[in-house]
């Protein structure tokens, strides 16, 4: 029995011109493609005015939903990544196919990255190829290069959440750096920040004056850290300290959190609030103006202290 060997066929043998020759079989035979894809998509309109611009084919999943198909037998570019991000937007798609001959890496990263940062619209880049065996006709084969997963999509979840905590520390610095400038210099010259601390030296190098707030507490500290294989200077100076922890914490007027951190490279003297902590909102008011009142009678009560290390040059 013969058997017929497969060849490829070049796309612009097969469809001339991506417009009207593709572009125009594509939209009759969908069901090719959502074979490849798993869908069931049913063709809705050719060149759909976008604005200035057209979509090349808009469609319906089994859902309903809009579905957006860009072509591009060629390899993919930016001004087509750009096409497909103005058109989901415009059109409200649902899910959009990037279909192209030849994928460049840089764009499956993209697609990758959409996926997991946008939970809203699926993208897909999809690889279009064409074969014949023997004197057949010539066939189309898609091949998904990436798509939507449970592992972007979970991507995705996490990245958002990552995204609404990053907010919410940036709305609490910006409020408290707002409050604080009315009351001391110490950390005038911040801006806020993504992060869970914010701090400003104090003159002598690896000693810093630190905010933190975290969904457990908020927190006024000095931090010691000198740097990589230090340890002992970190070590030496946070005792130092400690010896006149009773003359501190008067000035102070408070016990204060002694945390030598033997484990660790760095070391911290700190006031902490477990009353209120980043989720607690409504708490923010009291618990950002207690941080910004102990943090400077922290740094009064430590900055005589720290004055003499840098005088004896333990810096």
């Amino acid at each position: 029995m013969p058997i017929g060997r497969i060849e490829r066929v070049k796309l612009r043998e097969v469809w001339k011109k991506e417009a009207k020759d593709f572009t125009a079989w594509l939209f009759e035979n969908l069901e090719v493609l959502g074979e490849e894809l798993d869908m069931d998509l049913t063709a809705d309109e050719k060149e759909k005015s976008v604005g200035s611009f057209s979509a090349d084919i808009t469609a319906e999943d089994g859902s309903g939903q809009k579905v957006l198909i860009e072509n591009q037998l060629e390899k993919t570019n930016h001004d087509h990544l750009g096409k497909i991000l103005t058109y989901v937007s415009n059109l409200e798609a649902k899910t959009a196919i990037w279909i192209s001959s030849k994928p460049r890496p840089e764009h499956e990263t993209a697609i990758q990255w959409l996926n997991e940062t946008n939970s809203d619209v699926r993208f897909y880049l999809v690889k279009i190829e064409a074969y014949r065996i023997g004197n057949s006709e010539p066939a189309a084969k898609f091949t998904v290069i990436t798509g939507p997963s449970e592992k972007t999509e979970i991507v995705g979840e996490e990245k958002k959440e990552l995204a609404g905590r990053h907010k919410k520390r940036y709305e609490f610095w910006r409020t408290l750096l707002g409050k604080s400038k009315s009351k001391t210099d110490l950390h005038a010259n911040l801006s806020p920040t993504i992060y869970s601390w914010i701090g400003t030296g104090s003159g002598v190098r690896g000693l810093g004056f630190n905010y933190v707030v975290t969904y457990k507490y908020g927190q006024v500290e000095l931090y010691i850290d000198r740097g990589k294989e230090r340890n002992e200077e970190n070590k030496r100076i946070f005792d130092g300290l400690k010896k006149r922890r009773q003359e501190i914490e008067k000035d102070f007027g408070d016990k204060l959190r002694w945390e030598r951190l033997d484990d660790r490279r760095a070391s911290r003297i700190s006031k902490r609030f477990n009353y209120a902590n980043l989720n607690d909102k409504d708490k923010w008011d009291k618990l950002q103006g207690d941080m910004i009142n102990n943090m400077i009678r922290l740094e009064k009560a430590l900055k005589k202290h720290i004055k003499a290390f840098k005088n004896r040059k333990e810096q």
